[in-house]
């Protein structure tokens, strides 16, 4: 999708976990965002201007993208008015929510009014309609794979693209959720294509390729959520992965939002992942470990890095603090670097 950027990042009233869009988007592409908008109560602050709309216009902004990722994908009554602003300043709205911003119908009435287009990053495209047929698929495929929802997917699978790429592998991030969509202007919204459909959208995503090409899938929630393994596992199947890295936030101690529901090990994270991954490629096999460390000391975090991989047998790293050039080692044969991790 082209989307209308520079945008004027709309962080509303939430906290941190439910603004992994803004935040996503404001450290893969920061050249899209002019500012940040943010209602009173919100916990997240991107290191921007804080903007209205109509100054973000002046300031070259073509949009206002919602930030947000909240459980269930909602547009509470109370944004709808910043929405309506932005409007009428001259912005188009994008959006990755499930509630679409043309069923809002003060909304859609002022963006017909004005002219403003409004943009849906979970309108899935009808190529990702289909049924997955579980054949072998030539190239190479990495999932990442989490022990919760928000513990880093996206931020690993960029990652391990942009190392890939730096040695001269030929890879592509192929996004899953709505913001690697918004990062990387295009992929499947798995999240809002229906459940018999979501193992051919893998499959659509992440076709036959050369044989040294890999295609790094952006893994969406977790098996081991009540609510969203279902994606999870579908994911995992029409993924067809070569390799897993799985994801795992270090101070984590329950499912977000369940708390009654503890986080698996990493063991135990790794062995049923890769036992269900198996029942389309045989030979999947764990890669990596990637942890967010972000509330560790760097003292803390070196140990419990060297700790996972001690348990586990492979490279385990922050993608964001140590990079993942371990990872990609034990995934391509040395060769020359173009850049840095």
């Amino acid at each position: 999708m082209d989307f209308p950027y520079p945008c004027l990042m709309f962080l509303a009233d939430v906290d941190r976990v439910s603004a992994k869009t803004a935040l996503g988007v404001a450290h893969w592409r920061p050249d899209a965002c002019v500012g940040q908008l943010r209602l009173p109560g919100g916990e997240v602050d991107l290191g921007l201007p804080d903007m209205s709309p109509s100054a973000a216009k002046a300031a070259g902004a073509r949009s206002l993208l919602i930030g947000v990722a909240n459980a269930g994908g909602f547009i509470p009554p109370h944004w709808e008015a910043v929405l309506i602003e932005a409007l009428e300043a001259g912005l188009d709205l994008v959006s990755g929510l499930h509630t679409r911003l043309a069923s809002l119908p003060r909304v859609r009435e002022t963006a017909e009014r004005l002219g403003r287009r409004l943009f849906e990053a979970r309108e899935a495209d009808p190529r990702f309609i289909v049924v997955g047929e579980g054949g072998k698929r030539d190239g190479q495929r990495l999932l990442t794979v989490g022990t919760d929802c928000a513990v880093g997917k996206m931020y690993a699978a960029l990652a391990l693209t942009k190392e890939l790429k730096a040695r001269g592998v030929d890879a592509d991030f192929r996004a899953t959720g709505q913001t690697g969509i918004f990062i990387a202007g295009s992929g499947a919204p798995i999240d809002a294509i229906v459940s018999d459909f979501v193992a051919g959208a893998a499959e659509a995503l992440s076709p036959s390729a050369a044989p040294d090409h890999w295609d790094v899938i952006e893994g969406q929630g977790s098996l081991f959520h009540p609510a969203y393994a279902g994606v999870s596992l579908g994911l995992l199947h029409g993924s067809q992965p070569d390799a897993l890295v799985l994801c795992h936030d270090a101070t984590r101690k329950a499912i977000d939002g369940l708390e009654s529901f503890p986080t698996p090990s990493l063991a135990e994270a790794a062995e049923l992942n890769l036992r269900l991954a198996r029942l389309t490629n045989p030979a999947a096999r764990l890669a990596g470990i990637c942890v967010n460390t972000s509330r560790l000391s760097l003292e803390a975090a070196t140990a419990y890095l060297a700790e996972a991989a001690a348990e586990l047998g492979v490279p385990c790293r922050d993608p964001v603090r140590t990079g993942v050039a371990a990872i990609v080692d034990g995934l391509v044969k040395p060769v020359a670097r173009r850049g840095a991790a």
